[in-house]
């Protein structure tokens, strides 16, 4: 494989796909070496295949806002790779959304999902619908038209969504409902991230915060360090910064600093448990403000509009809100400053710069496939209880989440580790998810 050919290839196929075309390029560096070493994958074209989605699906989505006006937004679903399980990947509702962020993800969760040890393939899905400053009876009124137009093309053997952002609890709930009806059929497995009375698990909304701390926990212990006492600085305000900010604090360490669209707040104290309580009122408000962090808790945490959580000191840095939110100079910025560890919670959460500043100034790193791959673990989990028609306690899911981890990362250390002790998690990440769906398409044929 050319990994320069493979890209001008794909790029005159798809123009203008950044995000997409940097999540390819970034795995096809880190597994070039390894798969040039297998002419079985190059005869069997599996980097070709694997960069091209199964199938696409756009639809428009009509729906009526309070003011008894149309409106119009655009629906996809990326069925992007299904060869060791159905597709499995979340729905997000974002005014940016468009089909090469949704090829990105979808690429990626193939991947991330292969790290998970369990049986799913690779899908992402969404739309530009934009929930900020919606009604919950608008939000319901969209979410019913989005799955009035996907509902024939997924099911609990053929295609799992999951939330994302803008996509919690509520939304999902309003998405099954729908699909309830028009399926005439009660199949808690159509969907993930449901409600813990109707077929949900318990440790779902947390899941993705919490298994990315508990990677988080193996990098430092190899590295011979502790996160008992360190300070943290994490992007975002939603279930998964919400997660990450909690077993955080359990752990010991100390979250100086949370961000959002409008700037940070830095809470030189440590967040307090009000705090984090208060954050699931900041996302359930719309409002998509940092800054009522500091007008609820006035002279605890103090704003500063304009500026990304990267501008608070800290040991560790926890990007948790959206793609290449920190790049090169935020990756400087945080150097300076003395972070020395930062783990992309959200995925593809750095530019390549930031990631190069960090690998070459000896930072540890660790990508979003591998750290946040606690949350698609955990909707897995979910699948399993739905097919088996039983429910597990929170004990039962955070242990299954805890060994989950823990092999996600041994996988990263086999693969990534050098000739001189240092482990490379990027490729580590890349090639032990690779490994697993290219040897699963070699296996079942040209298809």
């Amino acid at each position: 494989m050319n990994v320069a050919k493979v890209m001008a290839n794909l790029e005159a196929k798809h123009p203008g796909e950044k995000e997409f075309l940097q999540a390819v390029h970034e795995v096809l560096e880190s597994i070039e070496e390894i798969y040039n070493q297998h002419p079985e994958f190059e005869n069997a074209k599996i980097v070709e295949r694997m960069v091209e989605p199964d199938r696409i699906f756009t639809f428009r989505v009509a729906w009526v806002d309070d003011k008894g006006e149309v409106q119009t937004n655009l629906g996809y679903r990326v069925q992007f790779n299904s060869a060791i399980g159905p597709y499995k990947g979340g729905l997000r509702f974002h005014k940016a959304v468009n089909l090469s962020m949704l090829k990105f993800l979808g690429f990626e969760q193939t991947f991330k999902n292969a790290l998970t040890t369990l049986p799913m393939g690779g899908g992402k899905g969404g739309s530009d619908f934009d929930p900020v400053g919606k009604s919950d009876a608008e939000i319901m009124r969209f979410c019913q038209a989005f799955m009035y137009e996907l509902w024939q093309n997924i099911g609990p053997d053929t295609d799992v969504p999951a939330g994302d952002v803008g996509v919690g609890g509520r939304e999902i709930g309003y998405m099954y409902g729908m699909y309830k009806k028009l399926a005439r059929e009660y199949n808690t497995g159509v969907l993930t991230g449901k409600g813990a009375t109707w077929g949900g698990s318990i440790l779902r909304p947390e899941a993705t915060g919490f298994g990315a701390l508990y990677f988080t926990q193996h990098v430092l212990h190899t590295a011979g360090k502790d996160i008992k006492g360190k300070t943290v600085a994490l992007s975002g305000f939603g279930n998964v910064a919400w997660g990450a900010a909690t077993k955080a604090v359990e752990l010991g360490a100390k979250v100086v600093a949370i961000s959002g669209p409008d700037g940070v707040c830095e809470i030189a104290n440590g967040i307090t448990k009000e705090m984090i309580d208060y954050m699931l009122v900041m996302r359930a408000s719309n409002q998509n403000r940092v800054e009522m962090m500091a007008e609820k808790f006035p002279g605890q945490a103090k704003f500063t509009a304009g500026k990304k959580a990267w501008s608070v000191k800290c040991d560790i840095a926890l990007p948790c809100a959206f793609q290449n939110e920190l790049n090169g100079d935020d990756a400087k910025e945080l150097i300076a400053n003395g972070t020395w560890c930062c783990c992309e919670v959200s995925n593809m959460g750095c530019t390549p710069e930031a990631i190069h500043t960090f690998q070459s100034n000896g930072i540890l790193f660790a990508p979003g496939k591998a750290v946040n791959a606690g949350g698609v673990a955990t909707s897995g989990l979910e699948m399993t209880q739905n097919a088996a028609h039983l429910g597990w306690s929170g004990e039962e899911v955070d242990a299954k989440l805890h060994f989950i981890m823990t092999s996600i990362h041994e996988a990263c250390v086999k693969y990534g580790k050098q000739a001189d002790g240092h482990i490379d998690y990027v490729k580590g990440a890349n090639i032990a998810g690779f490994m697993k769906v290219a040897t699963a398409m070699l296996e079942q044929g040209i298809i």
